[in-house]
C-alpha cells in the first residue's frame, strides 16, 4: 500500500507542477519561465521555515522533559524504532485532541501536541497517533505538502493576475477575458483538489507505517475514532485553516460526499477500516 500511496503521491505533484507550467505556457513570452521561478523560490522559503510557521500558527510552546516525561519516553522510543533523530517536542494550548509534526527533515523535525489530546487517550493510543506523525517526518511528508501547498498558491495568484492583467495574446488585443475568466476560477479549483489529493494519500501512508512502526494498528485506529467523537464536543479549531493538512485529524470538519475532494484528510471511518484490514491481515485496498 505504501508504494501505491508514494506513485500516486508523484503523479499527483508532477499534475499540479504541469498544471503550473501549462498556465505559464497559456500566458505566453517568458512568463512561463518567471512562475518556474516563482514556484522555486517559493517551494524554497516553504521548505526552509515550514516548522516555525506551524509551530508559531497552533500557538506550540516548547516543553522540557521534567514537564512531559512520558510524552518525551513514547517520542523517544518511537524515533528509535524509525531510526530518525529524537524531534523537538511542543504542546499548544488548543483544547482540541490533535497532534502534528513539521520540519524540513528528520533532523530538523519537531512534533506538537494540543493540551486536549493528552487526557483522551492511554499510553498505547498515544504511541498509535505520534508513531503516525513521526511517519510523517520519516517519510518527508512536510516537504511534500509544502511543495504541493506552494505550487497550489502561485497558480491560485497566476489566474487571478491573468484575469486583470492583458497578458498574453498580441499587445493590440488585450488578451481573451472569457478565457482570463476561466482560469480565474478553474485553475485554483484543480490546484486545490490535487494538492488535497496529496494530503489525503500522505495521511494514508503515515497511518500504515506508524502502524508498521507501533506493530499496532488498533492503537492508532482506537486515538482516531475517540480523537473525532471528542473534537465534536469541543469549541471550534482557532489554528490557521492553511495548516490543517499537517494535523493527524482535520481540526475543521470534513465535508460529505463531493465535498470530500476538498478535504485534507481521509474520513476516520476509511481509516479505521483500513488499520483493521492490516491489523486482521486483509490485504490493503
Amino acid at each position: 500500500m505504501t508504494g501505491r500511496n508514494y506513485f500516486k503521491t508523484t503523479l499527483l505533484l508532477a499534475g499540479l507542477s504541469g498544471l503550473l507550467l501549462a498556465i505559464g505556457a497559456t500566458l505566453g513570452g517568458n512568463w512561463i519561465t518567471i512562475m518556474l521561478v516563482i514556484a522555486i523560490a517559493l517551494n524554497g522559503v516553504a521548505y526552509f521555515f515550514s516548522d516555525k510557521i506551524a509551530i508559531r500558527a497552533a500557538g506550540a510552546v516548547p516543553v522540557s522533559e521534567a514537564e512531559f516525561p512520558e510524552l518525551y519516553q513514547i517520542v523517544r522510543g518511537l524515533a528509535d524504532r524509525a531510526r530518525i533523530p529524537m524531534p523537538r517536542l511542543y504542546v499548544s494550548p488548543s483544547p482540541q485532541p490533535n497532534a502534528f509534526a513539521t520540519g524540513r527533515n528528520p533532523e530538523n523535525a519537531a512534533v506538537a501536541v494540543t493540551q486536549g489530546i493528552l487526557p483522551i487517550l492511554d499510553r498505547r493510543e498515544l504511541e498509535g497517533v505520534l508513531a503516525h506523525e513521526l511517519s510523517h517526518v520519516q517519510n518527508r511528508d512536510i516537504l511534500i505538502s509544502s511543495v504541493a501547498a506552494t505550487i497550489g498558491a502561485v497558480i491560485t495568484w497566476i489566474a487571478q493576475l491573468a484575469f486583470f492583467l492583458p497578458l498574453g495574446g498580441d499587445d493590440d488585443d488585450g488578451g481573451n477575458p472569457l478565457a482570463g475568466l476561466l482560469m480565474l476560477i478553474l485553475a485554483p479549483i484543480a490546484a486545490l483538489l490535487i494538492q488535497m489529493a496529496i494530503s489525503r494519500s500522505r495521511e494514508f501512508g503515515a497511518d500504515s507505517t506508524g502502524a508498521r512502526i507501533t506493530e499496532d494498528p488498533l492503537a492508532l485506529a482506537s486515538a482516531l475514532r475517540k480523537i473525532e467523537a471528542y473534537a465534536r464536543g469541543t469549541p471550534p479549531a482557532t489554528t490557521n485553516p492553511s495548516t490543517a493538512h499537517l494535523f493527524i485529524s482535520n481540526p475543521f470538519r470534513n465535508g460529505a460526499g463531493a465535498a470530500r475532494l476538498f478535504s485534507t484528510h481521509p474520513s476516520t471511518a476509511e481509516r479505521v477500516e483500513r488499520l483493521e484490514r492490516m491489523a486482521y491481515g486483509s490485504p490493503q485496498a
